[in-house]
């Protein structure tokens, strides 16, 4: 009978104050949802989980930092921009397997000159949980790869942009030898945008400006407005030659001194500002060397047969037993699924740009002799090993083949922020949040 009693007076509130009462009474926010992305939500966990990442990394370059309701701002746009993407990779069969993405981690954690126990434990001391990060590297990787398949795809380079490059200094084919470190700040237009839309988007550009006219440090406004994928980070763009920038940002710079700030510029993504960080080089181009891979190759092909995940394993059981000392050209011959299979595997000698861009990039991150770990593309997924790497003066046909890259390289930003744009212009996004 004594516990009942108990019971009813602790359920009735009788062995507590009016005060505690009422501050049981008041909800607590565990979580709500602030956007919604298509038929995916965005919650307020996410995007102050996101924000402390960012928070740290600006901290990390000395950036000062924005306003936290701007930041807020910034972020949540760049988040809803990263959700579209990824939805669209998912509906397109992108996918990111558990082994590659290990193999990127651990080149991170090389590239940290850490051990990969050493590199989580780094991470974990910091508060960034494992399988978070993990996740957020995939998603990073998937976006780069969407990038190469749909961007780089629509790019088209005519023979008279090649003939002009070459024949002109101004483009490049004959200037001065000139490597450029930038940073940008990007608003992006709408597709479709009215005259309203125009006007404040062009006020917000100018309203950027004006603070870095007056002293403002260009990596915080960057963080504050752009639209940019690299605006969270300050806008940095990093060192590259002159005649590999979008060619509204080269012919801005070439007017600017180190430290200076360009005027607002105009192009079909939106309203830029260019800085010019450092300058260095000059004289004299020197003659083109092009450089050359040796590379062999074992490729399972994905179809109706054959899945993502057999042709993983099958990949990873052949490098097994090539780590063990199995013949690389004799794994070739039985189990590849290329022409080059009678040859051992054997490419000859590829110059750059002679394969995919997911070839290129896991066989150029090889050294000598050294095997890759399975590698998608369009193909199927492969096994690489560089045989050996030269460099050759380039041939009139080879001059070509290299100026026809810069000029990719030069438009690849300018087709991508058009692209995200109109990704972004289709999505429907519904904003939860009290202020919007």
């Amino acid at each position: 009978m004594i516990y009942r009693l108990l019971l009813i007076c602790l359920l009735s509130g009788l062995f507590f104050p009016a005060h505690a009462q009422t501050r049981r009474a008041q909800p607590i926010e565990v979580d709500r949802i602030i956007a919604v992305v298509n038929n995916e939500a965005i919650t307020a966990f996410e995007l102050r989980s996101r924000l402390a990442t960012v928070e740290r990394q600006l901290r990390g370059q000395n950036v000062q930092l924005p306003p936290s309701d701007v930041l807020e701002r910034q972020l949540l746009e760049r988040m809803i921009t990263d959700r579209v993407q990824l939805q669209f990779a998912r509906e397109t069969g992108l996918r990111i397997s558990d082994i590659e993405l290990d193999a990127a981690i651990r080149r991170i954690a090389e590239g940290n000159r850490l051990s990969l126990q050493d590199f989580r434990a780094t991470l974990e001391k910091d508060g960034i949980a494992w399988p978070k990060f993990r996740e957020e590297i995939r998603e990073e990787i998937i976006l780069s790869r969407l990038r190469d398949r749909e961007v780089e795809s629509r790019i088209v380079i005519s023979d008279g942009e090649i003939d002009n490059y070459l024949a002109n200094p101004d483009q490049g084919g004959s200037a001065e030898n000139i490597e450029v470190q930038t940073a940008h700040i990007v608003l992006r237009v709408p597709e479709q945008a009215s005259p309203d839309q125009l006007m404040r988007i062009g006020a917000r550009a100018q309203a950027a400006l004006d603070q870095i006219r007056r002293g403002e440090s260009f990596a915080k406004v960057a963080a504050s407005y752009s639209d940019a994928p690299d605006g969270l980070s300050g806008g940095a763009m990093g060192a590259r030659p002159l005649d590999r920038l979008p060619a509204l940002y080269a012919d801005a710079i070439k007017t600017l001194k180190p430290g200076e700030t360009s005027d607002i510029l105009r192009s079909p993504a939106g309203f830029h500002i260019v800085k010019l960080v450092d300058r260095q080089g000059g004289g004299a181009k020197p003659v083109v060397a092009l450089k050359q891979t040796r590379a062999r190759h074992i490729l399972i092909k994905v179809n109706e047969l054959v899945s993502e995940a057999e042709a993983r394993r099958k990949l990873v059981a052949l490098k097994e037993r090539l780590d063990n000392g199995a013949d690389f050209a004799e794994l070739a011959r039985l189990h590849s699924n290329d022409l080059s299979a009678a040859k051992g595997g054997d490419l000859g000698w590829l110059y750059q740009g002679d394969t995919v861009p997911d070839f290129e990039k896991g066989m150029d991150r090889l050294k000598i002799n050294q095997i890759s770990e399975p590698i998608q593309s369009p193909f199927g997924f492969h096994l690489i090993q560089v045989l050996e790497r030269r460099t050759e003066d380039a041939t009139a046909e080879r001059q070509r083949l290299s100026a026809r890259q810069v000029l990719r390289e030069r438009k690849s930003d300018e087709a991508y922020q058009d692209w995200v744009r109109q990704m972004r212009d289709r999505a429907y996004v519904e904003y939860r949040s009290e202020d919007r």
